[in-house]
């Protein structure tokens, strides 16, 4: 036997793949969308209406599974991806809010350094702007200017930014918590 007759009887046996045509893709999709998993009895049944034999509906099923995952994971990727761009730019922001009040802590500390210690009247201390100079931060034995009338600025500043030297827990009082 020469190389050409091989060949020749090699292109013979291969066999020829016949397309699915619209209508059976159609109903093939429609089955898919009801049913993910092919059972074996909807197998022969879609089968005997496709004139398909039923291996050829069962690699169908398979591939079309294999398909259908790759494109919820990647729906799912782009899903997270948006939630991370969404969480970093959250991040930054909240980054630049603290930059900015970190300054203005900062200025008010300096200011706060920046007095001699002198009596102030209380009514000009007022936080919140009450008539009676009355402060939205809590009191207690240490902090005791509310009701003083005069306050003198290291007590202010003693009772603001707390006996430790850390801002805003004086006392067991945290005076920047939300």
């Amino acid at each position: 036997m020469d190389v050409f007759q091989f060949q020749s009887q090699k292109q013979t046996s291969k066999r020829i793949k016949k397309r699915l045509t619209q209508d059976q893709v159609r109903l093939l999709e429609s089955s898919f969308n009801y049913e993910k998993k092919l059972e074996p009895d909807i197998k022969i049944q879609l089968a005997r209406e496709l004139g398909l034999p039923p291996r050829k509906v069962a690699i169908w099923y398979q591939n079309k599974r294999a398909r259908w995952k790759n494109q919820s994971l990647e729906l799912d990727y782009k899903a997270l991806q948006l939630r991370l761009d969404n969480v970093i730019a959250d991040k930054r922001k909240l980054e630049r809010e603290v930059g900015r009040l970190k300054g203005e802590l900062q200025k008010a500390q300096e200011m706060l350094l920046g007095f001699k210690p002198t009596a102030l009247p209380l009514s000009s201390l007022s936080a919140s702007g009450d008539e009676d100079g009355s402060s939205s931060f809590p009191g207690n034995a240490n902090c005791c200017w509310e009701n003083a009338g005069v306050v003198q600025v290291d007590e202010l500043y003693a009772c603001l930014i707390g006996a430790e030297g850390q801002p805003g827990n004086s006392n067991g009082h945290d005076f920047y918590a939300r």
